[in-house]
């Protein structure tokens, strides 16, 4: 019997990492539901197992060194490995977030999860991803992070309003991907981000054109790659970002 693929997506109580999490447990993974609010997360297993996905509650706060050394534990006691990481967890941050308004505060609390939590997270889970035989990690990031988009000609269509938390955060994500790939580089290991597009979740007061299925779509793509496929890259639904 093959053994069933060992996933943890972060955030997945609600919006996109719900539905990442449903996506991957529909192709008969085991899914870790990492959240660390216990009633929602709690409320996602069950929605999910109520499918006929093999689910699993993972208390886990990015924040939280203990919480996610924690949560590796628990993964290492009932799988003994991890083949898929999902670092979706992401706030926006407090309004306004013009640079000459910002309360640097809030820099600080959006890139403590948007960026040191997928380090404390990937760097917890990385001995269980080694024991796989094809792991992969995906960072959710934005097209608002690309640098080139941000100061392109189309900058105004292109690149969100003006931000010096949350867009910076995801540029910050994006180049933090590219030196774990190039660490990585020679082993087995995957990295890459995706960008889901504008979705409607709460992170942007449900203003967002897409659903958090299709959102879920480019996460769901690179965490299936192929041992040949990419590593250290950014992609949409259209393919490559530039950075």
């Amino acid at each position: 019997m093959t053994e069933r693929t060992i996933a943890l997506v972060t955030g997945a109580n609600k919006g996109i990492g719900y539905e990442i999490a449903a996506g991957l447990g529909a192709l008969g993974w085991s899914i870790g539901v990492g959240a660390r609010d216990d009633q929602r997360r709690i409320a996602a297993v069950e929605k999910l197992r109520a499918a006929g996905i093999d689910a699993f509650a993972v208390p886990l706060d990015v924040t939280d060194d203990a919480s996610a050394t924690a949560a590796a534990r628990l993964i290492d006691e009932r799988a003994g490995r991890l083949d898929v990481l999902v670092n979706n967890a992401a706030i926006a941050g407090d309004m306004p977030q013009e640079p000459t308004r910002i309360d640097p505060a809030t820099i600080h609390t959006v890139v403590d999860t948007n960026v040191i939590g997928v380090i404390r997270v990937t760097n917890a889970m990385l001995p269980l991803l080694r024991r796989s035989a094809a792991p992969r990690i995906v960072n959710m990031s934005s097209s608002v992070g690309s640098l080139t988009r941000q100061s392109g000609p189309a900058a105004e269509q292109t690149a969100g309003p003006v931000s010096a938390a949350y867009a910076p955060s995801k540029t910050f994500l994006n180049a933090v991907t590219l030196q774990y790939a190039r660490e990585l580089s020679g082993t087995n290991i995957l990295i890459n981000t995706g960008c889901p597009g504008y979705v409607a979740t709460d992170l942007n007061g449900f203003r967002g054109v897409r659903t958090p299925e299709q959102g879920a779509a480019i996460a769901i793509e690179l965490a299936t790659l192929p041992d040949d496929g990419p590593t250290g890259r950014f992609f949409d639904d259209a393919g490559v970002v530039p950075w």
